[in-house]
């Protein structure tokens, strides 16, 4: 398992927490991911095997917000 923490832009309420958990978590190989709004960070534990750092960053992109 890899353990990534990113900086994400745009978040401010529970919707955007249950957004991006809600995605991120559905990708095969996601093990975990967590969100803080306080610290506008993305901590997330994979597999690097099933799903690609980028792949994440993607699907993040995806619900509106930006990966820094």
């Amino acid at each position: 398992m890899e353990n990534v923490t990113l900086n994400v832009s745009g978040m401010s309420c529970g919707h955007c927490v249950k957004a991006i958990e809600g995605s991120v978590g559905e990708l095969a190989g996601v093990d975990q991911v967590k969100v803080s709004l306080e610290d506008a960070q993305v901590t997330v534990s994979f597999d690097n095997e099933k799903v690609s750092l980028d792949k994440i960053k993607e699907t993040i992109d995806d619900q509106g917000y930006e990966v820094k």
